[in-house]
């Protein structure tokens, strides 16, 4: 798919169907001349719903969409018929779409599972029919009710791509060199800044048939949490990665001090990201002999790291162990805990070196 095909944000108008109006009408019969009011009551209109579809990514099929109508519905009819409902819209969107208003701001929803519906707008009710209004002292309604009106909205969709990893540094530092390795992907390559211009996603196939999804999230510059470059435009999509893998280049003159000015845009966007598990990535590292590798080791951010090229595919193996074990942290620290408890209980016996664990009665 081309670079002006991604799409993460729509303003769209929504309007849901008018209530049909009731019937104001009277049985008229051969031989019943007054048979009495038999209107019937108006349909509800349309609903305009919000519904997540897994095999979308973008939100480009509602940029040449712009307005989203419902139908109205009906009138009632005589013989106490209703009038037919309006028809429903049904907005399909990518996983991990936000809704907002787009006159005030307000929150609306988050679409984040597949088939997910949320009503973005109720249609109007329809009308009740003169029959609904007879009593036993108003024998003769002349008189039905209108239906309800419709509801109108500007809508902004915003799009934050779901992935288990996101990549995460400066410019031309080899993420999409990374992902194109690593995944089927074939983001665009070239030596220069800022040749990333969109977010890209791969499924990287690791052991037993098991895999995960990495982003690529267009560089970061300092001051990208101010509008500085493009980041900001980006920021958004790594809110929703369950890990973050910071890439660093090997020839860096400050490693530690380029971690911290990527830290530093991140929270300072959202605070909430320095809770996220992360991993660091010294990438270009076939530059580097054991030698340097070891000085530059003694002195990287307290976090998990590995020492990776993607041109000699050097430590891609290794860094897909370290992420799927940081994926899946806190499944191998409940197991830990799980069997620490029950060695404490006495529930388990430690095996030999060549007997299965066993469990006690």
């Amino acid at each position: 798919m081309s670079e002006s095909n991604f799409v993460d944000y729509v303003r769209i108008y929504c309007r849901s169907g008018k209530g049909g109006s009731g019937s104001t009408h009277f049985r008229r019969e051969k031989y019943i001349p007054k048979g009495g009011p038999d209107g019937g009551d108006g349909g509800r209109g349309g609903h305009i719903y919000l519904r997540a579809n897994r095999n979308l990514w973008t939100l480009l099929h509602l940029k040449y969409e712009r307005h989203i109508i419902a139908t109205s519905g009906e009138g009632g009819s005589a013989k106490k018929s209703t009038g037919k409902d309006g028809e429903d819209r049904i907005v399909e969107v990518p996983c991990g779409t936000v809704a907002f208003d787009a006159e005030t701001g307000e929150y609306i929803c988050d679409i984040t599972e597949d088939g997910q519906t949320v009503r973005l707008l109720k249609g109007g009710r329809g009308g009740k029919g003169n029959t609904f209004f007879k009593t036993a002292t108003l024998q003769a309604p002349r008189f039905s009710q209108p239906g309800e009106p419709y509801q109108e909205r500007m809508i902004i969709l915003q799009l934050k791509l779901l992935a288990d990893v996101g990549l995460v540094g400066f410019p031309n530092v080899g993420k999409s060199t990374l992902l194109s390795v690593v995944s089927a992907a074939k983001p665009k390559i070239a030596d220069y800044a800022f040749t990333t211009l969109e977010p890209n996603l791969g499924i990287v196939s690791y052991r037993d048939n098991r895999s995960f999804v990495m982003a690529d999230i267009p560089g970061i510059i300092e001051g990208a949490s101010e509008g500085k470059g493009i980041g900001l435009r980006f920021l958004r999509h790594i809110e929703r990665n369950s890990l973050l893998l910071f890439m660093i280049a090997a020839d860096a003159a400050d490693i530690r001090k380029e971690y911290r000015i990527l830290d530093n845009e991140l929270q300072q966007y959202n605070p909430d990201l320095a809770q996220k598990n992360r991993v660091l990535a010294i990438t270009k590292s076939d530059l580097l002999d054991d030698e340097l590798k070891e000085a530059i080791a003694k002195d990287l951010p307290d976090i998990p790291s590995v020492f990776i090229s993607s041109i000699t595919q050097q430590g891609i193996l290794e860094l897909k162990d370290l992420l799927w074990k940081e994926l899946n942290r806190e499944t191998f620290h409940d197991a830990e805990q799980i069997v620490h408890r029950a060695m404490d209980f006495k529930l388990l016996s430690l095996p030999d070196d060549n007997d299965e664990l066993m469990v006690s009665d």
